[in-house]
């Protein structure tokens, strides 16, 4: 007989517990639903929206410039020439078009089809959310030569819309904002970040012209987009670092039922592969239905092609994707009606006919370019042979190494395990020498944290082939440690540790070894990356004492801080710590590994296309790039360790 539990006491649920949230009130309660975060991120997610109503007017043939500007205090100003938001009574809502669109969720032009047949916005939500997560929000529209503005608060809106005497010129749209300060945890922009995205959005669409103005005191500057040569224009500069092996990109156009597709491709002789894939001007940074059929396609038609051409013979295998997609730089965009994207922050694109659209435009144009210039496809057809000779390659290392040390069930003799099965309880330290792995293994906590030291500075993948890699034995140790490995894939299920940390020295060589396994962790596990489980220690710089009062200092900032604090006090000993094996194994726990007080920094993923230029520039063989980029950045360096 079941157990008569008894009922809590003073815990009726009755209808009115139920919270109804009217208007934008959901969206200031949950903001992160709308906009991900309310971080930096969020913040640009927040000034993205606005701009992509200017781009929807631009994608439908009415605007053609675009103008941000970065204002004191947070404010920022979006202008465009398109034909101004409606002012006029809406026939549903019983007030003004403009304030049904500012206000309203879900409410906006873009669900009938009629006034934009493409659009990047999908739920209606953009431009509401940004009036709801503003502390002040002021909309200015010229149309039919006059000039209407209306002003809100946190989604209310202050006053009906006023209509000033004087007439005006032109249409267009003026939207100026100051972000929530109480819902941000910042409201400064990244004026870098704005350009990257910035300069996407001018290469998605031809002959649209974007400036960039920073008016901040002492921050000064500007930056104009304009790109007639499209995604071809883009390629290019994705490869401008790298050398291309062909002189003209691919380039890709066409439509097929009403979606637009647009796409341009460019081998180069490294080794990584640059997709970066595009839905009404959405960067998909998740991919999607569209990059899968470009993928499809691509491998289909080269494969064609080298059977057709005797570069393939008839019993041997095929090109695999990841064969032809070596050293290929790459854009694909397309533009539909009705996109599905995953939430609000659109990561991957679902339209199911989208994959079956993208390959048929994209294996007619490639084909007929391999035909057109059979030069250019020797070349490509050498590279991608060469990758599938070196894949076989690394396969057969990677068995040798699986037969020689049993990679698939025996870990590395180095690695100090934790006793926790549970993933996502575990941590990794991987860490610079055996005096440091020493001082860590001691310090740490056996039940959740583990310790991999790595000996002197492992292979620099950007300019190793696969083969190479694995017969590298520090990092055959990291894979082996992380389990993720079996055969030809890379199974982020079987990972062992949900925290890996990478925990240096705090010199150049110690920068120099979390560089090199930053490049591993980007070009070989990106997504170990994406899923958010790599991590940097942060290690203290300076021990300063006086007699009992001891304090850490993670930088200068800290250093001197500290320093004012104990102004006067008596005999001030500063130790600066080059290398963690300085440390006491408790010196070393209670600064940088005990979770209760340790700092340790997340690497993400915000600029895919911005991080592989960077480890092509800093990483790759081309020197000329890396000189100019370290002439063009050297007053920038801090803590040079000379």
């Amino acid at each position: 007989m079941a157990k008569k539990v008894p009922i809590p006491q003073g815990q009726d649920y009755e209808a009115r517990d139920i919270q109804v949230l009217e208007g934008l009130d959901a969206v200031r309660r949950r903001p992160g639903m709308y906009i991900g975060s309310t971080d930096e991120r969020g913040l640009h997610h927040l000034l993205y929206e606005v701009v992509y109503n200017s781009v929807d007017e631009a994608m439908a043939g009415y605007c053609t410039r675009v103008s941000v500007y970065l204002k004191d205090d947070g404010v920022v100003e979006v202008t465009d020439n398109g034909r101004g938001i409606p002012v006029e009574i809406h026939p549903v809502t019983g007030i003004s078009a403009l304030e049904t669109v500012m206000t309203r969720l879900h409410a906006g032009a873009k669900f009938g089809g009629k006034a934009y047949q493409v659009s990047g916005g999908l739920h209606g939500v953009g431009v509401s959310v940004v009036n709801a997560l503003s502390s002040s929000l002021k909309v200015q529209i010229m149309r039919q030569g006059r000039l209407y503005t209306q002003e809100y608060a946190r989604g209310d809106c202050l006053g009906p819309i006023k209509e000033e005497k004087e007439k005006v010129e032109g249409t267009g749209t003026v939207v100026e904002f100051r972000a929530d300060s109480e819902i941000f945890s910042t409201v400064e922009y990244d004026f870098g970040v704005l350009c990257q995205r910035f300069r996407e959005m001018a290469y998605l669409n031809k002959a649209l012209e974007i400036n960039l103005y920073d008016l901040r005191p002492g921050r000064e500057n500007e930056r104009t987009f304009y790109f007639e040569g499209g995604l071809s224009s883009f390629v290019r500069h994705l490869n401008r670092t790298k050398g291309a092996l062909h002189p003209s990109p691919i380039y890709v156009l066409g439509e097929a039922n009403g979606t637009q597709v647009e796409a341009a491709l460019q081998y180069n002789d490294s080794f990584a592969e640059t997709v970066l894939s595009f839905a009404n001007c959405v960067h998909t940074i998740d991919g999607g239905t569209h990059l899968t059929g470009f993928r499809t396609a691509l491998t289909r038609v080269l494969n064609d092609y080298a059977r057709k051409n005797k570069f393939i013979k008839d019993d041997d295998a095929n090109l695999q994707g990841e064969d032809v997609r070596e050293g290929l730089s790459a854009a694909i965009s397309v533009k539909l009606a009705e996109p599905q994207f995953e939430g609000q922050t659109k990561g991957k694109l679902g339209n199911q006919e989208v994959k079956g659209q993208v390959e048929g435009v994209v294996a007619e144009s490639v084909s007929l370019f391999l035909e057109e210039h059979p030069n250019d496809a020797r070349t490509i057809m050498d590279k991608c042979l060469t990758a599938a000779r070196a894949r076989e390659a690394a396969r057969r290392a990677r068995d040798l190494v699986i037969r020689k040390t049993g990679l698939d069930s025996t870990l590395p003799g180095k690695l100090a395990d934790c006793s926790e099965k549970d993933p996502s309880r575990c941590e990794l330290y991987l860490v610079e020498g055996d005096s440091a792995g020493g001082s860590a293994k001691q310090g740490r906590d056996r039940r959740f944290q583990a310790i991999l030291p790595l000996r002197g500075k492992i292979l620099n993948v950007e300019k190793a082939p696969e083969d190479k890699m694995w017969a590298h034995e520090e990092i055959r140790n990291l894979i082996t440690a992380l389990g993720t490995n079996r055969a030809d894939e890379l199974d982020m299920t079987r990972l062992r540790y949900h925290r890996v940390i990478i925990m240096t020295d705090a010199d150049v060589d110690g920068s120099h070894i979390r560089t090199l396994l930053l490049t591993f962790f980007f070009r070989r596990m990106e997504e170990l990356i994406r899923l958010g489980h790599l991590y940097i220690a942060q290690p203290p710089l300076y021990r300063i004492q006086s007699g009992k009062e001891l304090h850490w200092a993670y930088n200068e900032a800290d250093k001197e801080s500290i320093l004012k604090q104990m102004k006067g006090a008596r005999k001030l000993d500063i130790q600066r710590y080059k290398g963690l094996g300085e440390m006491s194994p408790h010196q070393l726990w209670e600064t940088t590994m005990d979770p209760a007080s340790r700092t340790i920094l997340q690497v993400n993923i915000d600029n895919a296309e911005r991080a592989d230029e960077l480890f092509g520039i800093l990483m790759g063989d081309d020197v000329p790039p890396r000189k100019a980029y370290i002439q063009a950045h050297a007053k920038s360096v801090r803590n040079l360790d000379i």
